[in-house]
């Protein structure tokens, strides 16, 4: 297993763990695979038709990932590590990019006016700007402040919503759930994981997209997807016992990419059958992946270099790009453009998204991070 130093933000007394460099890498490819999902989106007609169907997954993925993650680093240090000190480590880790991320959909925000949103030139900019300082806390807007019309908790940078909860899952696993023992954790995944199940094959839609919006079935949905892939996650940092898989990079980015990337399962006639497979691939592809990642190493310096570079534009991509996917769904909205003609301007919005992204980490997120650790400490 080949391991890389990361800092963390973390008291004095903790020292960095060595890091899974293969996890941030499929990080990265997840991320990248949002954007192209969410390109494709502009141009789909329903579930039914989107390229790159399942893309929609990643945000699953993330949440296992994270809660992989967060145990491996966390669970043995609770002895020198307050909560403050936790909720401190994570704050500076997430919410810089949080701050930006609404900054740059402020900034967006009237490039977007289109007959999708055709009351986006009407908002008064003492609004956008309310909202902006809202989502900077990461607190969702209330319905009353949706300047979009889709009654997103963060009208200005939609990825917010997947933010939100993993915040709270960090403080749920901090408050309480770390003390679980590994009995008990299992008995609340497999809770968490049978009511991924129902959410999924139940859904109208047919799958588990959702979570978005302050109403009643929309945080259902958000606290079900968040659930079990994070505490699943917990448990595996626990339990797995890790392999050693070669070239596990490229095998992982694989089986990520695939399951994606997958078609539609079912169709229209058979709803269930698409959430059946949403559900399965959370509950088991995801965590098979995780551990491969975690068991593997990297064989090559290229390798190692683009799995480092994937992993570390991966939060800033995520959490910056949608202001720019709001520009292009509104210009393929208001031109009527299909998927072959727009598909230049998607490369190009593509570009600039992963380009934003190494921007802001090079020359705002890294130097905040630092900048706050040192106060912080």
């Amino acid at each position: 297993m080949q391991a890389q130093l990361r800092s963390e933000a973390l008291p004095p007394v903790l020292s960095p763990k060595p890091h899974y460099a293969i996890l941030d890498g499929l990080r990265g490819v997840a991320a990248l695979l949002v954007v192209a999902f969410h390109l494709c989106e502009a141009h789909a007609t329903s579930h039914l038709d989107q390229v790159i169907n399942h893309g929609y997954l990643a945000v699953d993925f993330f949440f296992l990932l994270s809660g992989f993650v967060i145990g491996y680093a966390y669970d043995d240090r609770w002895g020198r590590l307050t909560l403050g000190g936790f909720v401190r480590a994570r704050l500076v880790r997430l919410q810089p990019m949080v701050v930006l991320g609404m900054v740059v959909g402020a900034l967006c925000f009237y490039f977007q006016a289109s007959p999708l949103w055709p009351g986006i030139a009407g908002v008064p900019v003492w609004k956008v700007l309310l909202v902006m300082l809202i989502g900077c806390t990461l607190l969702p807007v209330p319905l009353s402040l949706d300047i979009r019309g889709w009654e997103e908790m963060h009208p200005l940078d939609g990825p917010g919503w997947s933010l939100f909860f993993e915040y709270i899952a960090n403080l749920l696993y901090a408050l309480g759930v770390r003390k679980l023992p590994n009995a008990a954790l299992a008995v609340l995944v497999g809770v968490a994981g049978a009511a991924l199940i129902h959410l999924a094959v139940t859904s109208a839609t047919g799958d588990v997209i959702g979570g978005w919006s302050l109403t009643g079935p929309q945080l259902r949905i958000g606290f079900t997807r968040m659930l079990y892939p994070f505490f699943a996650g917990l448990l595996l940092s626990r339990m797995a016992a890790l392999g050693h898989v070669k070239n596990a990079f490229g095998w992982c980015s694989l089986l990520l990419v695939l399951v994606l990337a997958w078609p539609r399962v079912g169709g229209a006639a058979h709803l269930w059958a698409n959430g059946l497979y949403d559900s399965l691939s959370i509950i088991f592809i995801f965590p098979l992946v995780v551990w491969l990642g975690a068991s593997g190493h990297i064989a090559s310096a290229w390798a190692a270099r683009l799995s480092k570079f994937f992993g570390d534009i991966s939060y800033p991509l995520y959490i910056t790009h949608y202001p720019l996917i709001y520009i292009y769904t509104g210009w393929v909205s208001a031109h009527k453009v299909s998927g072959q003609q727009g598909w230049p301007i998607a490369v190009l919005t593509f570009g600039v998204a992963v380009a934003l992204a190494y921007v802001s980490l090079k020359f705002y997120d890294e130097p905040v991070r630092r900048w706050l650790k040192k106060k912080l400490a």
